[in-house]
């Protein structure tokens, strides 16, 4: 089986330079430099030990260009490079089609006028195939059905309702053999019931707001370890009793800006 391979920026020039989402609030220009490029080392070193890891370079002037899971959406060497909404990451996009480009990926047409934050806010489920869309507060409520007509790969739409939760990938994360794990509240009751629909009960893995708010969820999944910015013990033993290995990394910086695990990867061969 090869091995995943995942798309990470090293914080160059990583900081809370401005508030486009909850966690920023407070943080500005409270970003410990140094700190975040010794975590963010430290999650590379482990990831590479379990996936094959390219980096794109940082550009000066966007500090969140680090969370490449932003990027694009990837499946089978093709991408949806993203539109973000804020006017703060924008300029990030030239950046990213070009790589993809130089890469050898064919890049799919999305229309200017609709946002969609990449594999922020859609992900592969790791048993059926199916691609989890989120939607709500940086990708609009048509996202979810383009990528179902380009890939050909059904797309659940799934609303989020909870600002702290604003991409998709912060509360729901696909898991090996079919698991997803994700804190219920952050969705509308239609999404709640779409995941009770499409995940048998002994997948699913609801989590406590109090380990959402840990991130736990915005995990890098390379089956069978999963490494996360945090998690409480019983979510730790849950996921143990399921054959998985949970590996807590502190992202506690990159947490100042509304990212950890996943947020600062994206997959470009998930196996």
């Amino acid at each position: 089986m090869p091995r995943q391979k995942l798309l990470m920026c090293a914080p160059d020039y990583f900081g809370v330079d401005y508030v486009i989402n909850p966690w920023m609030e407070g943080n500005k220009g409270l970003a410990d430099r140094i700190l975040a490029v010794q975590q963010w080392s430290n999650l590379k070193l482990m990831l590479e030990a379990q996936a094959d890891i390219t980096l794109i370079p940082q550009k000066d002037g966007f500090p969140d260009m680090v969370f490449t899971a932003n990027a694009g959406f990837v499946l089978d060497g093709r991408v949806v490079v993203t539109r973000f909404k804020a006017n703060e990451r924008q300029g990030e996009e030239p950046f990213f089609r070009d790589w993809f480009q130089a890469n050898g990926f064919k890049i799919e047409p999305w229309p200017t006028n609709i946002c969609f934050e990449g594999a922020g806010d859609a992900l592969l489920d790791r048993g059926q195939e199916i691609i989890w869309a989120g939607y709500g507060f940086r990708s609009d409520a048509a996202a979810p059905g383009l990528l179902e007509r380009i890939f050909r790969r059904r797309a659940i739409a799934l609303r989020l309702v909870d600002p702290r939760f604003y991409h998709l990938d912060t509360c729901l994360c696909p898991l090996t053999g079919g698991f997803l794990m994700y804190f219920p509240s952050a969705f509308d009751a239609a999404s709640q019931k779409a995941i009770l629909d499409n995940v048998p009960p002994k997948k699913r893995i609801a989590v406590s707001e109090a380990d959402a708010l840990q991130f736990c969820c915005n995990a890098v999944d390379l089956n069978p370890y999963i490494f996360m910015n945090g998690a409480s013990e019983a979510l730790q033993n849950t996921l143990r009793e399921r054959e998985m290995t949970p590996v807590i990394t502190p992202l506690s910086e990159f947490m100042k800006a509304g990212g950890a695990a996943k947020c600062l990867t994206l997959k470009l061969i998930e196996t």
